[in-house]
């Protein structure tokens, strides 16, 4: 193989009661990736299209992601990515995940699969680090693995894939705003109360549970945020009223996206989540900001291969 043709898919972090250890892979929604080998030592990318981003490999989370892989494991040969940029940066919906996870994938898959999916996260989390300063792996682990996806622990790597109840439906929108990583990561307490964190850890557990069981009502009285969304949710547009409606029109629950401004709910079944993406609109036209409505199944796949030269 010279080539690689990805879709990398973007992605729903902390699902509202796990905060950078939860996350769920999205499909319709992603960007386009070409890897192909070269006979020049190292990584470069050649082409950015659809969002104005840095060529530079230091200063790329792809280039940085691959870099790392490649220092772990020498090739005799480098890289060029070409990347065609459908995730806006700083959207809420895993745009640096996509393309950290996609560099490392891409390469790896050329390279013969050296690594597993799992042993990939660990490099694509660089990517993560120099978006937001923080090596987290709550986007780059569902987008990896497919689904949703719970790291335990990120030293050493433990990220356990959870099942996904057959009718559950995310809906997301996307107000055309950008809200950088490490600015929303900058107003959160360092602290937490006991009480608050007792609370969330019930949340998570819940959910993982109602997961497992395809517990519909279960999952919907687990998606709480008690320690993130009180702080973030002041940084996005009619965000109360945006969640109002999608459980008006019924979701099993509604938080923010990542680090925003992207809003998800959950839901079962499409006709529900259509009904959702419609009243949430209304929310959002009354504001004047462009913005972007998608309707998405999980994704228990993640990276899709789409052809190889």
């Amino acid at each position: 193989m010279k080539s690689v043709k990805l879709f990398t898919p973007a992605s729903v972090a902390n699902v509202s009661c796990g905060f950078d250890v939860l996350g769920f892979c999205l499909d319709p929604v992603g960007d386009d990736m070409i890897i192909r080998k070269s006979a020049e030592k190292g990584i470069r990318i050649t082409k950015i299209t659809g969002q104005d981003l840095p060529l530079d490999v230091h200063q790329n989370v792809a280039g940085v992601a691959a870099m790392a892989l490649l220092e772990a494991h020498p090739s005799e040969y480098g890289f060029e990515i070409e990347i065609n940029k459908r995730i806006k940066a700083g959207s809420g919906i895993g745009s640096s995940a996509a393309s950290s996870a996609g560099a490392v994938f891409g390469i790896n898959h050329l390279l013969g699969s050296p690594y597993t999916k799992h042993e990939l996260i660990n490099f694509a989390m660089q990517g993560e680090k120099l978006a937001s300063g923080s090596a987290h792996a709550d986007n780059v682990s569902p987008v990896l693995l497919g689904g949703f996806t719970l790291v335990r622990s990120i030293a050493p790597m433990d990220v356990i894939k959870l099942p996904t109840p057959k009718e559950l439906v995310a809906v997301i929108i996307h107000p055309k705003i950008e809200l950088k990583t490490s600015h929303a990561r900058a107003i959160l307490k360092k602290t937490v109360t006991l009480k608050s964190a007792i609370q969330q850890w019930g949340n998570l557990g819940a959910l993982v549970s109602g997961l497992y069981s395809d517990d519909y009502d279960l999952i919907s009285r687990s998606l709480v945020d008690e320690i993130i969304e009180p702080y973030r949710a002041m940084l996005i547009p009619e965000f109360a009223k945006l969640k109002e409606a999608s459980m008006n029109a019924g979701a099993l629950g509604c938080g923010i996206s990542g680090s925003g401004p992207s809003v998800y709910a959950l839901t079962k079944g499409f006709e529900n989540a259509e009904n959702m993406g419609l009243a949430m609109r209304k929310v959002m036209q009354k504001l004047g900001i462009d913005f972007e409505v998608h309707v998405s199944k999980i994704n228990e796949e993640g990276i899709k291969i789409l052809s190889e030269e």
